[in-house]
């Protein structure tokens, strides 16, 4: 059956980034383990955060081999971290950060990203804390994105998260206003969060 309305879709079942791709809707929806989340349309401030980090990020990586890249994007996240995948029946994660950092070029491809990104941004919104602080952030861990940044336009801060040598993520520090926040993997790069957080 051909699905071109998202309510079509039976949200307790599994699928596919096969399925995803035959989808002919206009929602934008995230795949965690199969499951499908709809994406809600993000507000101003969310992308006033989004543009000045893809702004800050984008001026930094502009000399270098990495490659920034902002929602919508798809990053798909093969089971056990498979590097060759035989078809899209075998994944089951398809995400779509909100700014995300791959220095792995080969893992880049015309449709997005097979394999983790080396650093994922998420902003928080109030309809998807649970799945970017709980959900996505589990994902994130067992797939080996090295550097996870939540940003809450809430409380006006980040939190910066690094993989520890056990591959669990360890809080290095929450960046508030008044603050700069250097990422991790690349200590040239310092954020003012200021900068970031200003309407």
């Amino acid at each position: 059956m051909e699905i071109t309305s998202f309510s079509q879709l039976d949200l307790q079942q599994q699928y596919t980034y096969a399925d995803y791709l035959l989808w002919k809707f206009n929602e934008r929806i995230e795949l965690l383990r199969g499951y499908v989340l709809q994406m809600a349309a993000p507000n101003r401030k969310h992308q006033t955060i989004s543009f000045e980090l893809g702004l800050l990020f984008g001026n930094f990586f502009r000399k270098h081999p990495c490659k920034v890249y902002v929602a919508p994007f798809d990053v798909r996240l093969p089971k056990n971290n498979a590097t060759t995948i035989a078809s899209t029946k075998d994944i089951y994660t398809v995400v779509q950060p909100d700014l995300c950092v791959v220095c792995d070029l080969a893992k880049l491809d015309d449709v997005g990203c097979l394999g983790s990104p080396d650093l994922i941004v998420e902003i928080l919104s109030p309809s998807n804390t649970k799945k970017d602080t709980a959900d996505k952030f589990k994902i994130y861990e067992e797939h080996g994105v090295k550097e996870y940044w939540i940003a809450n336009p809430m409380g006006n801060y980040i939190q910066q998260f690094v993989l520890n040598q056990n591959q669990k993520y360890e809080q290095l520090c929450a960046a508030g206003e008044g603050e700069t926040l250097t990422v991790f993997l690349f200590p040239d790069l310092t954020i003012a969060i200021d900068e970031v957080f200003a309407d």
